[in-house]
C-alpha cells in the first residue's frame, strides 16, 4: 500500500525539482528523502526516478504518480478538517496565511481578531509571505490561503488549480515628502519628478515593474531609482529622511505617516488589485477565514465584496 507522507515526497521532488529542494521544503535530511523514495518505489512497484547526469528526474510513472499524489493529499486534507467540523459542531481545523507586508497588517490581522471571536474552533496561522514565495506552497499543500496582489498591465501567472477571490482594487499614489515644492498639489504630474530621486521594491518585483512602467507611460521618463527595499514602510522612511519620492498604493498609506504627502497622479492613474487565492476544494475552516477577508476588505472600500470567485 502507498503511503501518503511518502508522496508528499514524491510531489515536492516534482516541484522543488532536487533532493535537497524536497528536503529543505518539508525539514527531513537529503538521506532520509532518498530513503522514502526507495521505499515508495517498492511500494509502487515500478521505477519512479531516473537519474540525468547528476540529477534525478522523474519517470513516467512518476509524474504519473505524483499528479495523483495532489487529489489524494487534498482528499486527505479535506477529510481530516470535515472529521474535525463533525466532532466540533461547527467549522473546525488550522488555516495556514500567507499575505505580505500591507495586506497583513490591514486584511489579515482584523481577520485573526474577527475568527478567534466567531469561530473559536478554527486556528489562523499567518507568515508574511510575497505571492511568488506563498503559491508555489499553496499549491503544494503547505499553505491554505494566500493574498496576492497585481499592478494593473502586470498580471500575475493564471494556475487552474486555485481558486481566486477578489479582495479590493486599490488606487497608487505619488508619495512626497511634506516639504517638497509639489507636496501641495492636489494631483501630481509624474513628469515633473522627472529628476528626483526614486524609491521602490527590488529587481524583479511586481512593484519595482509597475515603478518603472508608471513612470514611462505617465511621466515620459526613466525613473532614477537609487534606493530598494521590499518592505514598504522603509520606502515610506526613505521619502521622509532622504526626500525620495515614490508610487505606494493606498494599503500602505491608510493609515498615515508624519512628514510626507500621498496624492493622485495627474493625468492617468494606476491601480492594484488584491486577491485571495486558495485551493478549489475549500474546507469548511478555510471557508471561514475567506468570508472573514471579504468582511474586512469590503469595510474598506466601503461596500460588501461581489465574493467571485475565477481561476489564478
Amino acid at each position: 500500500m502507498i503511503d501518503l507522507r511518502r508522496l508528499r515526497l514524491l510531489r515536492e521532488l516534482e516541484a522543488r525539482g532536487t533532493v535537497h529542494g524536497a528536503a529543505r521544503a518539508l525539514d527531513y535530511t537529503p538521506s532520509a528523502v532518498s530513503q522514502q523514495l526507495a521505499v515508495l518505489e517498492r511500494e509502487a512497484g515500478a521505477p519512479l526516478l531516473e537519474r540525468s547526469g547528476r540529477t534525478l528526474r522523474l519517470t513516467d510513472a512518476g509524474r504519473l504518480l505524483a499528479g495523483h499524489a495532489a487529489t489524494l493529499l487534498d482528499g486527505m486534507a479535506a477529510a481530516e478538517a470535515d472529521l474535525a467540523a463533525l466532532v466540533a459542531g461547527r467549522p473546525a481545523g488550522t488555516v495556514r496565511v500567507a499575505a505580505f507586508q500591507s495586506a497583513f497588517l490591514e486584511l489579515v490581522a482584523p481577520a485573526i481578531a474577527a475568527v478567534r471571536h466567531e469561530h473559536p474552533e478554527v486556528r489562523m496561522e499567518a507568515a508574511e509571505i510575497e505571492v511568488e514565495e506563498a503559491v508555489p506552497a499553496l499549491r503544494l499543500g503547505h499553505l491554505d490561503a494566500v493574498i496576492g496582489d497585481e499592478y494593473e498591465g502586470d498580471p500575475r501567472p493564471v494556475h487552474p488549480d486555485l481558486e481566486r477571490t477578489p479582495l479590493l482594487t486599490e488606487q497608487v499614489r505619488v508619495v512626497l515628502r511634506e516639504d517638497h515644492p509639489l507636496a501641495g498639489r492636489k494631483r501630481v504630474p509624474l513628469a515633473r519628478l522627472a529628476g528626483e530621486a526614486w524609491a521602490a521594491t527590488q529587481p524583479g518585483t511586481g512593484h519595482r515593474t509597475m515603478h518603472v512602467r508608471a513612470c514611462r507611460r505617465l511621466g515620459g521618463f526613466e525613473p532614477d531609482i537609487r534606493f530598494a527595499s521590499d518592505d514598504l514602510l522603509i520606502l515610506l522612511e526613505l521619502v521622509r529622511m532622504a526626500g525620495s519620492c515614490a508610487l505606494l498604493p493606498d494599503l500602505v498609506l491608510d493609515r498615515g505617516h508624519p512628514g510626507v504627502v500621498a496624492r493622485p497622479i495627474a493625468g492617468g492613474s494606476q491601480a492594484r488589485d488584491v486577491f485571495l487565492l486558495t485551493r478549489r476544494a475549500r474546507t469548511p475552516a478555510v471557508a471561514v477565514v475567506a468570508d472573514a477577508l471579504r468582511a474586512v476588505s469590503g469595510r474598506r472600500t466601503g461596500r460588501p465584496s461581489q465574493g467571485g470567485r475565477r481561476a489564478s
